[in-house]
């Protein structure tokens, strides 16, 4: 991940440059290798970088020839070999950066530049001829991004990748919508994402196909091994990473193999593997071994099923601890990164936080992580409540379309505060469109079909002969563990009881006046609102969405409140 900040239309944009990099030093944990900026006219681009393609050449904010254009961009572009091959306007490459695409795709299809982006990305373009800024965000919203004006600056946008950037200079701030591009020409906000699934009234009705499921996820994981800096898997242990974990090995071992061979007939030297365009990839050198990371408190569930799947693949396993104190001492700087006060996402964040600095330690700058599977195949258990395939299917939509302000914010920011970069291949493009145009009869939790079911099948070959198994029986067929739960089912328990030592029954009875109407329900939920009112102005609560699951009447967001969960679990002990 890099880091982000600009303003266009800025009245003495002289004079606030040294607010605007101050500003951008806020996010430098997201881009610790190099920092760089832009000034034209009214408008300013400030950028804190992390390296991992185009790491000699990438600095930005990256621009054109006759200076005419600048931009800078937070994400990878998967597809970005490709892109170059099939431009048609000429324009001379300065860089070997993945993001430098975006120039010459705005100079050939301005706006509708980000429909021919394949990756996780939020940029801002520079057009100096016009005086305009272009601003667009991935699909989904895996990389962070937010808009903000100020009342002492009329006719000024903002843009970066955090709030901690833009509240100490905007009043009104607004998470900018994934999938949309922003034209400060005309002040709009367009969708250039218009999938077939987007329309959750519009119910699917396509056949699964297996193999065109497992063949295209395969595709999504090798595709997101671009990187020239060494990288590793976040394995919990549960399907959706150990799948993850599973395919990036073959394929770490596959690439191996082939730079060996190719090595030894050429120059004998197997540093580097050479991908083929076709897939997507560029060269990627590799480690030795694929490292793969797991954290919880001792004896955590996760920990000891991620350790089955590292010894079944052969990856080089990092099993950490935490303690229950640990985390508690993180929670003000966890909810300082992450901006939100949703008691989901911070229970799920802390362990995830802490087990990223670990990762940076080792020098580790990328990892492949399981996020966004659970809301494409309904695999949380609150599913299994689901009255029919239409309402099954629209709350998977729902839940996709809202990634931005859960999972994917977690991911990015978790590891972002160390410099460490989330890919998430159950986000990709073509995946999504595969697995979001499914009958979601299919994907419905009946008797004989535990959540995820599809997936799980797609990958169980042990009717082919031919195919090695993908993951152990157990652990292919492990029912859900969400990743707050399966790190310690004490973590909970430990933070409900910190929670009642520092929020009372009279403060309950008495919340903040600038709460409004969203009022915090349980102890543990104004613990945390208390803290991130100590980050951040009331004004960005408007951000933040509380996770609520549907179809339950549970007031606590954990999975094991389901009773689905205790009746799996707790009656067989």
């Amino acid at each position: 991940m890099c880091g982000i900040f600009a303003c266009h239309q800025h009245p003495d944009v002289q004079k606030f440059k040294p607010t605007a990099l101050r500003m951008a030093k806020a996010v430098r944990h997201r881009g610790p290798d190099w920092s760089g900026n832009f000034i034209d006219g009214q408008t300013i681009l400030a950028h804190e970088r992390l390296s991992i393609v185009g790491v000699d050449t990438g600095a930005q904010p990256l621009v054109n020839d006759d200076g005419s254009l600048a931009l800078a961009v937070n994400g990878e572009i998967y597809n970005h070999r490709i892109v170059r091959k099939g431009l048609t306007v000429p324009y001379e490459f300065k860089t070997h950066s993945d993001c430098e695409v975006v120039i010459p795709l705005y100079m050939q299809y301005g706006l509708d530049a980000p429909k021919h982006l394949d990756g996780m990305f939020s940029w801002v373009l520079y057009d100096k001829k016009q005086n305009r800024v272009v601003a667009a965000r991935d699909p989904i919203g895996i990389t962070s991004f937010y808009i903000g004006w100020s009342s002492q600056t009329p006719g000024a946008v903002y843009f970066a990748s955090e709030l901690k950037c833009l509240h100490p200079v905007c009043d009104k701030i607004e998470a900018f919508p994934p999938g949309h591009v922003y034209d400060s020409k005309t002040g709009s906000m367009t969708r250039y994402f218009e999938p077939t699934w987007w329309d959750p009234t519009s119910v699917p009705t396509t056949p699964i196909d297996y193999k065109n499921l497992r063949h295209t996820f395969e595709k999504a994981v090798r595709k997101r091994l671009m990187a020239e800096v060494p990288y590793g898997v976040l394995l919990s242990g549960g399907l959706d990473s150990s799948l993850v974990a599973s395919i990036a090995q073959r394929e770490t071992l596959r690439m191996h193999e082939a730079t060996k061979a190719a090595a030894q007939q050429q120059t004998g030297s197997s540093d580097l593997v050479g991908i083929d365009d076709s897939n997507e990839l560029s060269t990627a050198p590799i480690l030795q071994q694929l490292h793969s990371f797991s954290i919880g408190l001792p004896g955590a569930p996760d920990t000891e099923a991620a350790l089955e799947v590292a010894r079944f693949l052969g990856t080089k396993h990092h099993a950490f601890t935490f303690t229950v104190q640990d985390g508690i001492d993180a929670l003000s700087d966890v909810i300082y990164h992450l901006e939100t006060y949703d008691v989901t996402t911070i229970r799920a964040s802390t362990p995830m936080y802490l087990l990223s600095r670990k990762i940076k330690a080792m020098g580790v700058k990328m990892v492949l992580s399981g996020e966004g599977s659970d809301e494409i195949f309904g695999g949380y258990l609150y599913f299994h409540a689901a009255p029919n395939k239409e309402e099954f299917h629209q709350e998977t939509v729902r839940r996709v379309k809202n990634l931005h302000l859960a999972d994917c914010l977690r991911a990015n920011k978790s590891t972002s505060a160390w410099g460490l970069e989330a890919r998430v291949p159950f986000l990709d493009k073509e995946f999504l469109e595969t697995a979001m145009g499914i009958d979601p009869a299919e994907k419905m939790i009946t008797g004989d079909r535990i959540e995820k079911y599809i997936m799980r099948k797609a990958f169980d070959t042990r009717e082919e002969p031919d195919v090695a198994p993908y993951l152990p029986e157990k652990i292919l067929w492990r029912q859900k563990e969400q990743f707050s739960d399966g790190v310690g089912y004490s973590w909970i328990d430990g933070l409900k009881d910190h929670a009642e030592l520092h929020v009372t029954d009279e403060m309950m009875k008495n919340p903040k006046p600038e709460w409004g109407a969203d009022i915090p329900d349980t102890k543990e939920a104004y613990w945390y609102r208390t803290m991130f009112d100590e980050h951040f102005p009331p004004y960005c609560a408007s951000t933040v969405e509380r996770w609520i699951p549907k179809w339950s009447k549970q007031t606590d967001p954990s999975g094991r409140a389901i009773s689905t969960h205790v009746a799996k679990y707790d009656n067989a002990e």
